[in-house]
Order: structure tokens, then C-alpha cells, then sequence
């Protein structure tokens, strides 16, 4: 092991790094600077465990990852399908589960069978694009938005629009529903190539340790 270097690691913020350090710590990877909630630091050192741990914006992850700025990234499914980055995606954490689906009213089901031409809204215009164009064989116009993107066939923007689906209530509310499921998605860990030939031990060992708090299955 080499004990000179610190590990670098990128969370993607919210939810899922809350949930990343609590797996962490089943595996005795602690870091008591970040429990402090004023706290105004942007990274986080483990001087014993020679670590060191930044939050960062999702879509952002897979770019300090590939660039070496953060050996390891910790980031969701559909993040990783989106950026497209050079990195290894070395394990499937099973926690922040939900699905990327097509959405939308009911009578938009016919309109995808029949291969028609329609405007799809999205966040992820690469997932998107991927589905229809690779996946189903159809063309449609891919329209990107940033936000509330269940507005997009309310007002008549998109017959449809791919997003995330947790539970569902959102689309119920405004009268749409799931047409046709893109893929499953959960948090993943990615490393940096370079980080995985020069720390391969340690990643290694890391992984085989996350597997066990996991009780993950190979």
C-alpha cells in the first residue's frame, strides 16, 4: 500500500455522498471534518488514512475523475451515460436506484410505437439520443432543458421527454405517466485510469472492502 500519496475522492453532492459516507464508515473510512454543518471547507482531509474527499456537482464527477483531479468518483448511473467520460466504472453501489424513462400522456404511447416523428425533452440529450437513435431505430427531434421538464408536453414543447423516475408522483400530478423504460440507474464508483495503475492495492482492496458493507454479489 502505498502510504505517501493521499486517495483522492469526488462525491457528487446531496443525498448521495450523505449516503456514500455512511457506507464509508462500515469500512472505516471516516472524515470528521465533514459532519460539521457551517463548515465552509471544499475539501476534506483524513491525515491516517491519507485521504482526502471534495463534494462536487454530479455532471461534474466523471470530468475531475477523468482528468486526475479525483483518483475515485462517486456518481450516479445516468451521470456517467450522459458525460460519456474516459474512466473505469469499477462497481455498482445498489444505493439512489431509479430509472430513466420516456414519459408522458398516455396518448404518446401510439406515437412511439408507430415510429413517428416526435420532439423529445430532456436534461440528458446523449442518453436520449442513444435510446432512439441506437436503441429503437427512430428519429426524433431532442430538445435540452434544464429544469421541470414535465412542463415540456403540458405546453406542448415535446410529445414526450426523457428523465429520471424515482416514484413516480410527479408524473401522476401533471397527468403524465411512464411510456417505456430506458434503463435501471443507480450510484456508481468510477476511477481514473492512471489512479487505477499506480494505487491498483489500494482501489482494489477498497472495492472488495465496499463490496462486503454491501453485500454485494460478483
Amino acid at each position: 500500500m502505498d502510504n505517501e500519496r493521499y486517495l483522492t475522492f469526488a462525491l457528487g453532492k446531496g443525498r448521495l455522498a450523505k449516503k456514500t459516507m455512511e457506507t464509508f464508515e462500515k469500512i472505516g473510512i471516516t472524515c470528521e471534518e465533514m459532519k460539521d454543518s457551517k463548515t465552509r471547507k471544499l475539501i476534506f482531509v483524513n491525515e491516517d488514512l491519507k485521504i482526502k474527499i471534495f463534494l462536487a456537482k454530479g455532471p461534474d464527477v466523471p470530468t475531475y475523475v477523468e482528468y486526475g483531479a479525483a483518483d475515485i468518483g462517486i456518481v450516479g448511473e445516468d451521470t456517467i451515460l450522459e458525460e460519456g467520460r474516459n474512466i473505469y466504472e469499477v462497481l455498482d453501489l445498489g444505493y439512489g436506484k431509479c430509472r430513466m424513462c420516456v414519459c408522458g400522456p398516455k396518448e404518446s404511447k401510439e406515437l412511439l410505437e408507430h415510429q413517428q416523428l416526435i420532439r423529445v425533452a430532456t436534461k440528458y440529450p446523449r442518453i436520449a439520443k442513444n435510446y432512439f437513435y441506437d436503441k429503437k431505430h427512430q428519429t426524433v427531434e431532442i430538445i435540452k432543458l434544464n429544469g421541470s421538464i414535465e412542463l415540456a408536453p403540458i405546453v406542448g414543447l415535446s410529445e414526450v421527454i426523457v428523465d429520471i423516475v424515482e416514484t413516480g408522483s410527479t408524473l401522476k400530478e401533471n397527468g403524465l405517466e411512464v411510456l417505456e423504460e430506458v434503463c435501471p440507474l443507480s450510484a456508481r464508483m468510477v476511477v481514473n485510469q492512471v489512479s487505477m495503475k499506480m494505487d491498483y492495492e489500494r482501489i482494489t482492496k477498497l472495492i472488495a472492502d465496499l463490496k462486503g458493507a454491501l453485500a454485494i454479489n460478483e
